[in-house]
């Protein structure tokens, strides 16, 4: 499920992205490759910080204790 997210997700920015290059209409993302790669760096390093910080903490071990 989260891979077609993920595919959904890029074929609408290249679809936009072509649209707003086609009609001539700007687009608020980096002109150059440079920075449409560091737009895409940060969207990387978004989704997996997402990722780890989505997932449940590992259980605690119950702890002994010996009352006399």
């Amino acid at each position: 499920m989260e891979s077609m997210k993920s595919a959904i997700g890029l074929l609408l920015g290249f679809v936009l992205g072509a649209g707003c290059r086609w009609w001539d209409i700007p687009v608020p993302s980096p002109p150059r490759l440079l920075g449409a790669l560091l737009v895409v760096a940060t969207t990387i390093g978004y989704m997996t910080a997402d990722n780890y910080l989505a997932k449940p903490a590992e259980p605690k071990p119950p702890v002994a204790t010996d009352v006399r």
